[in-house]
């Protein structure tokens, strides 16, 4: 095929290609888990914790590290924060700059 004289029919956008907007999921996953639930008849949550402990049980070691990995990821996903905390200086500084920053607004001199 001569490049200079025909275009390829790949790639590229396609007019109504894709998936339409607001289509939703085919399963929401809310529904799988409540059908899942329903069938085994125990909650979601303690069929995952009686997996992991039979996977433990059973000495499946690659079972019981993927386990560990999605349950670590779910977790630290979760949990992750950021504590901040200021020093007296630090907080007596912000003070300072932001009193400063009032008075230029206002138009106050210091030695007023």
């Amino acid at each position: 095929m001569n490049q200079d004289n025909k275009s390829s029919n790949w790639g590229g956008a396609r007019p109504g290609a894709g998936r339409p907007k607001g289509t939703g999921n085919k399963i929401k996953i809310e529904d799988l888990i409540d059908a899942i639930e329903h069938q085994a008849g125990v909650p979601f949550p303690q069929q995952i914790a009686s997996n992991y402990i039979g996977a433990i049980t059973r000495e499946d070691w690659t079972q019981v590290q993927m386990y560990d990995r999605a349950l670590l990821n779910k977790i630290v996903a979760d949990k992750t924060e950021m504590e901040v905390t200021d020093s007296r200086d630090s907080i007596d500084a912000k003070q300072a700059i932001f009193a400063e920053a009032l008075r230029q607004i206002a138009g106050i001199n210091k030695e007023q």
